[in-house]
């Protein structure tokens, strides 16, 4: 089924066996012994406890052909799950605070991009993102440090430790980046409480919701979500994995499928989680007992919240239209 990917952090679709060869070809020193071992760290009990290990694997990241290889080795995969375009998360504060330049981040993840579409014409951009326990003096200063690269990606987002980092602590760099036309969206409603959703919306003024799934505890927030059909990029399988949901058949996409939500399934870190797109449909629906008529509108979700032109959109969601009619 042809589909778009919303949120995938591309740090997080970094390998144990990518992590190890970068770690040898950058003449690094892991503090795990063997590809099992740390795969076998893949354990978290929140989202504190897979950052750390995640912040960790992104050491081994250095050069523009580091950000180049691991970029191609997810939208490989991607392909495979007949994802055909994607909008990819990428977090500079991670690099460039241990020294990296943004230059070798972004030229290398877009290079990959330009080279997919040349590959199997698969269409992808990038989201630079602020990692929300720095400062918004930290965020502005990497939204500056990006401005000669703007041409390579289309908007900003919010992520890492959500609880005790509100939306609205980057309220003034968020505006600068509307200003200057990118689009903008926020990890909001994971961890945190409903009340960041409403932040998000109405202080970022953000165009999609990512995560968004404690939106069922306030019916107020609900009806709003419906009404404007704001995407929320849910991702199961990261859901289960950082406890948010102790078992996929408690979660709640399903539901919020039902009522009317924009709801899309994404892979989140899916180096990480068990599993790449694919593998969260499979699974979420197995567990929840969703139908074809549940994944054609996912599927169709995931289109209508793409940020591309009405045309493309429209193009693509007759390509799925096909697909089901054929099917």
């Amino acid at each position: 089924m042809p589909k778009a990917e919303l949120h995938i952090h591309i740090e997080g679709s970094l390998e144990p066996e990518l992590i190890f060869e970068l770690a040898k070809r950058n003449k690094l020193s892991l503090p795990y012994q063997s590809i099992e071992e740390l795969r076998s760290a893949y354990a978290f009990t929140d989202l504190q406890s897979f950052l750390d290990i995640y912040y960790a694997g992104a050491s081994v990241l250095l050069h523009e052909q580091d950000f180049y290889d691991m970029a191609m080795a997810y939208l490989q995969r991607a392909v495979n799950d007949h994802v055909i375009h994607a909008e990819i998360f990428f977090d500079p504060q991670t690099h460039t605070d241990r020294g990296v330049p943004i230059a070798n981040v972004i030229n290398g993840l877009h290079r990959a991009c330009v080279d997919a579409q040349k590959k199997w014409n698969f269409d992808a951009s990038l989201i630079l993102c602020f990692l929300r326990h720095l400062s918004e003096d930290a965020a502005m200063q990497t939204l500056e440090q990006a401005m000669p690269h703007r041409h390579q990606f289309i908007g900003v987002g919010l992520d890492s430790s959500e609880v005790g980092h509100p939306p609205e602590k980057f309220a003034r760099v968020f505006a600068k980046a509307k200003a200057l036309g990118l689009h903008v969206v926020a990890h909001a409603g994971e961890e945190g409480p409903p009340a960041y959703i409403w932040s998000a919306l109405d202080v970022l003024l953000v165009e999609r919701i990512d995560h968004g799934v404690q939106s069922d505890q306030d019916e107020v927030l609900m009806e709003r979500l419906i009404e404007t059909r704001m995407p929320l990029t849910v991702c199961p399988l990261s859901n289960q994995k950082l406890c948010v949901f102790s078992d996929l058949q408690q979660h709640n996409i399903g539901r919020m499928l039902d009522a009317g939500l924009c709801v899309t399934i994404n892979s989140d870190d899916p180096a990480y989680f068990g599993g790449y797109i694919n593998d969260n449909f499979v699974q979420t629906f197995e567990a929840l007992g969703l139908d074809e008529k549940a994944a054609y509108q996912l599927a169709r979700n995931s289109f209508e919240a793409s940020f591309v032109s009405s045309k493309q959109k429209n193009k693509w969601i007759a390509q799925l239209d096909h697909f089901v009619q054929t099917f």
